[in-house]
């Protein structure tokens, strides 16, 4: 896909901004695939080239859709090692903050994880588990455990709160605000019910405790889902 030259710099811009603030906010993993991952920084990401590297990494790669796809097709191709990412870039107008998801979403927040092999078994995980979930209320409540931990989950390290959720971590305004979030205890049951609003930054965030408890407690739940 070709963008524009407009587009590239709106790429420098937000890119450039969350880079520095996952420095301070980031877990290291995070972190470690990320550097691993080496996306581009002045020019929008060929998404092919992307997908080569990443599957070299963890084996996850990534297919181009042209918008949303349905729940239950997004979340089956994860059982396939594969995550399917659009490809348009958020409008200059509202560049730190979009509630749809864009390629800065797909990539610096997704690719990234999936760059990483702990983080590529849950989401492959995940996309089993959903495969799992027959009836639309299973599948949903699913989803909602999805959304709080691999898009807006926090961990503890080095006593301190670090984001490793995709939605935190493509997001300046998400990261700006998810320190004021109440945090609570990990509680699966709990997130399964639990509301959630995409249009606003989210007031409240779970946590296990180490990325390590979080990815066997998350593991866990998706086996047994």
């Amino acid at each position: 896909m070709q963008y524009t030259g407009a587009e590239a710099a709106l790429w420098r811009k937000v890119s450039g901004a969350l880079a520095e603030q996952h420095e301070r906010y980031a877990c290291a993993e995070y972190l470690h695939a990320t550097r691993e991952l080496a996306l581009p920084t002045e020019q929008v990401p060929d998404l092919a080239a992307v997908s080569r590297r990443m599957q070299a990494l963890s084996g996850f790669r990534l297919e181009a859709v042209p918008g949303l796809v349905p729940t239950r097709v997004f979340y089956g191709a994860l059982a396939d090692h594969c995550f399917l990412s659009t490809q348009y870039l958020r409008h200059e107008s509202v560049p730190f903050y979009t509630p749809e998801p864009d390629i800065i979403h797909e990539l610096v927040g997704h690719a990234c994880m999936l760059a990483s092999p702990l983080f590529a078994d849950l989401y492959a995980a995940a996309g089993r588990a959903s495969l799992r979930a027959t009836t639309d209320d299973a599948l949903e409540r699913f989803s909602k455990v999805f959304w709080f931990t691999l898009e807006f989950g926090v961990v503890e390290e080095q006593g301190d709160i670090r984001a490793y959720g995709a939605g935190l971590l493509s997001s300046y305004g998400e990261l700006d605000a998810f320190r004021k979030a109440e945090i609570r205890a990990w509680d699966t049951a709990e997130m399964e019910t639990r509301p959630y609003d995409i249009a606003h930054f989210q007031p409240v965030l779970y946590c296990a405790g180490t990325l390590e408890r979080t990815a066997e407690l998350l593991g866990a739940y998706f086996e047994r889902c």
